[in-house]
């Protein structure tokens, strides 16, 4: 009689034994990871378009956080003529008649609502109110990816706030109202990535991991290149269009796909939910007949299920020594990162760019940094590529303080250089993360750096403000906490090609056996 090796492990005394089964021989059923990866396999159609679907959050998402870079951007300004007026002039000393803005002035909300000698809080306030809103969501929606709603509610119901807030933002009267709806909208974006990432790599193999959890950040990419796009064409039009072009599109593709993305298999069984996690296998499986009806009948009821409290696995993450060691890293990575990734980004306006072209060009940028992640991330290790491209990426911001501003070309392709390492430091933090934490909290540990990462973001307004004066305040700050936090990189360990665990036990037991 032949044995199955896709669903058992053969275990004998010796040679012969492996050849002929006898009484000398233990059959050991596979774990509940190892059988997803063997019925998951290759990466087949329906894991790509399942894929796809899941992905395009990621750009709506890009979206509503940039878009401000267009909708609350000063704009110029000119002397009238037959006044003493002129381009040295402080506007808050000018008598309104002595000057008049270059384009219509609902172009932008400071234009609209008269804002133009407001101090640089409030002119910053709906920005910052995204960033702290998106902190807000993060953390209070955490848990329920891990729980009651699970990877794909939780990713369409985050989608749907951001998207209503942002549409409800075009009919904004004032900077009060247009700044809490700024901060709902954050509030709703904030575990958007999270569960966008986990969603993907869960549901396939972990051959693919890497390659298919960048598909988040291209379609990231893309969102941000529409951007400059939309606003130069309605580029003469009211600020409220920009919000229109990009929530009411975001808010229809969440109604139609909802019914035909699938939850994560992972996350099903975990919660005990056998019979929908076997159906979701069967319809991703890259193996057909007999070898999968095998594979699924060997997984049985309540297999490797954690009946913890999640919020008591949410505590083991900072109770247990390696589980605190592990987030805080990552974690204080993730703020570095944040500070310069979203810091490039913005700060584009302190480099006397057009400001379409400079958020083109760095859009442009991260379309190759994402690809250059996907084809090569299953070659890099963790730990030792995400310290380099710290590194370098701290270095090339610094510069940019050195050169100055006398030296444009260098000064570019500086930035430019420290945005492609600063993508490409975070693509792999996001996959080092998933790989670090067990499922039962894989998406509060994510979400925990996302936050991190996010919270690095509420000081860019302030600091690109402050750059315009001083360009270490922006650049040079960058540059000097990024290398800073690059250094706690070498207390993690390396997880290329590693199974993924799924309980904390189970994990433990894991770092107990590589230690």
């Amino acid at each position: 009689m032949e044995i199955s090796t896709t669903t058992h492990n053969l275990v004998g005394t010796n040679s012969a034994d492996q050849d002929t089964p006898g009484l000398n021989q233990v059959l050991l059923p596979l774990s509940l990871d190892e059988t997803i990866e063997q019925i998951l396999g290759d990466f087949g159609w329906s894991q790509f378009i399942q894929a796809i679907l899941v992905s395009v959050p990621s750009l709506f998402d890009a979206q509503q956080t940039f878009i401000s870079i267009f909708t609350d951007a000063e704009p110029n300004w000119r002397c009238n003529f037959n006044t003493t007026c002129n381009s040295n002039s402080n506007i808050c000393q000018l008598p309104k008649s002595a000057w008049s803005w270059d384009e219509p002035s609902h172009k932008a909300i400071i234009s609209e609502w008269g804002l133009e000698c407001a101090s640089s809080f409030i002119t910053g306030l709906p920005a910052s109110s995204f960033f702290v809103g998106s902190i807000v969501g993060g953390l209070s929606l955490a848990t329920l990816g891990d729980i009651r709603l699970g990877r794909k509610n939780l990713l369409y119901l985050s989608c749907l706030i951001m998207c209503f807030a942002s549409l409800f933002t075009a009919f904004s009267i004032n900077i009060w109202m247009y700044s809490t709806l700024r901060l709902l909208s954050g509030f709703g974006r904030g575990s958007i990535t999270t569960c966008t990432f986990i969603l993907l790599t869960e549901r396939v193999g972990k051959q693919w991991r890497g390659q298919i959890g960048t598909l988040t950040f291209v379609l990231s990419s893309f969102g941000i290149l529409y951007l400059p796009a939309a606003a130069y064409l309605n580029r003469g039009s009211s600020w409220r269009i920009l919000y229109l072009c990009t929530s009411i599109p975001a808010i229809s593709y969440c109604i139609i796909t909802y019914y035909f993305v699938y939850e994560s298999p992972r996350w099903l069984f975990m919660e005990g939910r056998d019979i929908e996690a076997k159906a979701v296998l069967r319809k991703l499986a890259s193996v057909e007949g007999n070898s999968l009806d095998l594979d699924l009948s060997s997984i049985h009821l309540g297999q490797e299920i954690s009946t913890s409290n999640p919020y008591k696995l949410m505590k083991d993450l900072f109770k247990r020594r390696w589980a605190l060691r592990r987030i805080l890293a990552t974690m204080v990575l993730g703020f570095g990162i944040g500070l310069v990734y979203f810091g490039m980004l913005f700060g584009v306006r302190n480099l006397g760019f057009n400001l379409y072209l400079g958020v083109m060009f760095n859009a442009l940028l991260l379309i190759p940094t994402n690809l250059v992640t996907l084809f090569f991330i299953a070659g890099w290790k963790r730990k030792g590529s995400l310290f380099a491209l710290c590194i370098i990426s701290g270095i090339c911001s610094i510069m940019c303080v050195v050169v100055g501003s006398s030296r444009e070309g260098i000064q570019i392709g500086l930035e430019l250089a420290s945005l492609f390492c600063t993508c490409l430091a975070l693509n792999v933090l996001m996959i080092f993360t998933i790989e670090l934490f067990p499922t039962t909290v894989r998406n509060s540990a994510s979400t925990l750096v996302r936050q991190a990462i996010v919270l690095g973001s509420v000081f860019v307004p302030i600091l690109t403000s402050g750059g315009k004066r001083n360009g270490f305040l922006s650049f040079g700050t960058f540059g000097l906490t990024i290398l800073l936090c690059s250094f706690i990189a070498i207390i993690l360990p390396e997880t290329k090609g590693k199974n993924l665990c799924n309980t904390m036990d189970e994990q433990e037991r894991v770092n107990n056996i590589l230690m």
